[in-house]
């Protein structure tokens, strides 16, 4: 609880699956929402499945690195999720290129 109370801002929500462990997240300063998969999958646009998919994509990507210094994670992570947030390479790629434009001004 004290590493979520410390990363998670109040007021945030947060979505959980209905294990009994996350109960404790009812006492937090921010909202718990469960999401019951044995009663449905989704609610509406809110699923585990989408953590669930960046963080194998993320995993993948950090495997090619062989470890990297704790100091850098944050750094990795952020570029994990501009990835997968980008939509395509194309896309990606054009963002990059316009970034490294005005780096040279």
């Amino acid at each position: 609880m004290d590493i979520i109370e410390e990363k998670v801002t109040p007021d945030s929500i947060v979505y959980t699956d209905c294990f009994l462990a996350y109960d404790a997240l009812d006492m937090s300063d921010f909202h718990h929402e469960r999401i019951n998969h044995s009663k449905f999958f989704t609610d509406k646009q809110n699923h585990i499945n989408g953590i669930e998919n960046f963080w194998n994509q993320a995993k993948r990507h950090m495997r090619r690195f062989n470890g990297i210094p704790r100091q850098h994670l944050y750094w990795l992570l952020k570029e994990c999720e501009w990835r997968f947030n980008g939509g395509s390479h194309k896309t990606l790629l054009r963002q990059l290129k316009r970034w490294y434009k005005l780096a040279q001004k």
